[in-house]
């Protein structure tokens, strides 16, 4: 499968400029979000090919909107990369119980995102 649409979630200006930084290779388009509930109307709308989302967010954290998007029949398949300054084991089994498919830690890197989107693209 091509990844045409990529959805990055993350609430903080700075780190959503170092993902789009970390992805200069790529041809999809680029969509953003700044909250969880932002990042579960924009799957629902614009059905992206994978979502890298940032966990602690004000209004919904990332865990919740991945169980939204986990539970729903139409957004169960898109593959959910958890980004986050946690990286500790229990943080990448509590991610995976969650629905999410990986968790790369930040600051991330070019290498990170490319091997994500070479697995699920």
């Amino acid at each position: 499968m091509a990844i045409n649409k990529i959805l990055i979630v993350d609430d903080t200006p700075l780190q959503m400029e170092a993902f789009k930084s970390a992805m200069p290779n790529t041809n999809a388009r680029i969509l953003t979000a700044t909250s969880g509930k932002a990042a579960v109307d924009i799957t629902k709308a614009e059905m992206p090919d994978i979502i890298f989302m940032d966990i602690v967010m004000d209004d919904v954290d990332g865990y919740a909107a991945c169980r939204e998007l986990r539970d729903n029949p139409a957004t169960k398949d898109i593959p959910i990369i958890f980004v986050s300054t946690k990286n500790q084991r229990v943080d990448h089994m509590w991610a995976e119980r969650q629905g999410g498919k990986a968790l790369i830690s930040k600051p991330i890197t070019t290498e990170q995102i490319q091997e994500q989107l070479a697995k699920y693209g």
